[in-house]
């Protein structure tokens, strides 16, 4: 007596493949990062930031930091700022062999920092931004800060310590400046100075 018997098919085996993220790891990573800073960014930007909803000239506001002037202490962050004094029409800066000359004129804005947070934190003069009426944004000039001689505003600040120093801004020489933004680092939201009267 024979038995036919088939021969059973081996059950199907499908090879578990992993997830796109978890086969690329390190690109999932960077990815993170990215967007990590992407919204960082967005949220240190928004209002807070001292931009109306163009995008254009800083607006101010009814609070106190944007209404803020000459002699007026405001805070961002862990940093109080207080801005002293503003001087205009700076053709050169530094001695010697470290001498800048502005392509248009130097504005140096004396300002006072103070950490009034409970850590440490590193100011950065290229973190400040100088505006005029038509609300035109300038860049702090690093170069020519490195020019001046014991000018602090490039270091970590102690809890509690304050700085005096310089932030030097290279513009045209027929603009006013109107308006400093202070930032205590790149991602916070800044508070505006008034520089005109």
């Amino acid at each position: 007596m024979s038995t036919n018997t088939a021969p059973q098919a081996a059950p199907e085996t499908t090879p578990k493949t992993k997830s796109w993220f978890a086969r690329h790891k390190f690109l999932t990573g960077l990815l993170v990062v990215v967007v990590f800073i992407a919204v960082a960014t967005q949220l240190g930007g928004e209002d807070t930031a001292g931009t109306n909803a163009g995008g254009d000239q800083p607006s101010v506001s009814e609070d106190s930091a944007a209404t803020a002037g000459i002699g007026d202490s405001v805070a961002d962050g862990k940093f109080e700022f207080t801005v002293t004094k503003v001087e205009t029409g700076v053709e050169t800066i530094g001695a010697s062999f470290l001498r800048e000359k502005a392509q248009g004129q130097y504005v140096l804005v004396h300002v006072n920092v103070e950490n009034v947070g409970d850590e440490a934190q590193y100011l950065s003069a290229t973190d400040q931004y100088l505006y005029d009426a038509d609300g035109r944004e300038y860049s702090a000039d690093d170069t020519a800060w490195t020019a001046m001689e014991n000018n602090p505003l490039m270091e970590q600040i102690n809890p509690g310590n304050s700085v005096k120093g310089i932030v030097v801004f290279d513009i045209p020489k027929n603009v006013e400046p109107t308006q400093i933004e202070l930032h205590d680092s790149m991602f916070s939201g800044g508070v505006t100075v008034r520089l005109a009267k």
